[in-house]
């Protein structure tokens, strides 16, 4: 691994840990924490659009141009693995019983040892694929992965907010709830860990597929738990420019770096 990347790598991990830290020191108001989550929803959707599809396009040209209608071939590939990537998101959504991170509130009812255990199981699920786009850094030099792991990293930020602020306001531990939720940054580095060890073994094909498979990950989350959260809390049109602001700053990310 070279150090650009582990410093990449590094910097997308200390998002959870800064938001958690935020957290537990003093809980923004409703109104900014909704904001940001409209801001990380358009990052993650600049990420998954400008920078893991046209990735993984580019590595399913380029292992298949050989071979007849190859771009016809590639985006039909990269489409299945999008879809594929949904798929297996909207399956786990039923299947594992988890809250979603970006709702910041435990569920009503439920005791606070459940709803840190349901809140983890949700927020592995939302960073593992985060950790999986990172990792193409490793086998290609087309996609930015300095703009993908500054963007998840400030994702992340709000996030870690949502996940600590909950815990203390019900335990008033400060560290233990910092602590707790610091946690969430681990499935980033298990993403990064299984694609790194896939990536090596596999076909760039199968890099092409995976990168659009992570790309219909992040596609669902977003849309699924991060957008409707931040627009059903106001009746203003404020977090649809955050949204916005998100994608322009992912954008702007790529010019820079």
């Amino acid at each position: 691994m070279n150090q650009q990347l582990l410093l990449i790598l590094a910097l997308a991990v200390a998002g959870p840990i800064i938001g958690s830290l935020l957290g537990v020191i003093r809980k923004p108001k409703e109104s900014y924490m909704y904001n940001m989550l409209a801001f990380a929803g358009g990052v993650m959707l600049a990420i998954s659009f400008l920078q893991l599809i046209p990735e993984s396009i580019y590595l399913l040209e380029n292992d298949l141009s050989q071979i007849e209608n190859f771009k016809t071939i590639s985006l039909l590939i990269c489409a299945l693995g999008i879809f594929l990537g949904a798929i297996i998101m909207f399956l786990l959504d039923k299947l594992i019983p988890h809250i979603h991170p970006e709702l910041c509130t435990p569920e009503p009812g439920s005791k606070l040892k459940k709803t840190a255990f349901y809140l983890l199981i949700g927020i592995f699920l939302h960073n593992i694929p985060e950790g999986m786009a990172i990792a193409l850094g490793e086998v290609s030099e087309n996609v930015s992965v300095i703009v993908i792991g500054l963007a998840i990293a400030i994702h992340n930020i709000p996030e870690g907010i949502c996940t600590s602020a909950p815990y203390y306001n019900v335990s008033k531990k400060r560290l233990r709830s910092f602590l707790i939720s610091s946690t969430t940054a681990i499935p980033i580095l298990v993403g990064f860990g299984i694609a790194s060890v896939l990536y090596k073994y596999i076909s760039y094909s199968l890099i092409g597929l995976i990168a659009g498979l992570t790309a219909g990950f992040m596609i669902y989350i977003t849309s699924d738990g991060i957008i409707p959260t931040a627009c059903s809390s106001t009746t203003n049109h404020k977090p649809i420019f955050s949204l916005i602001i998100g994608i322009v700053f992912v954008i702007l990310l790529g010019i820079i770096v």
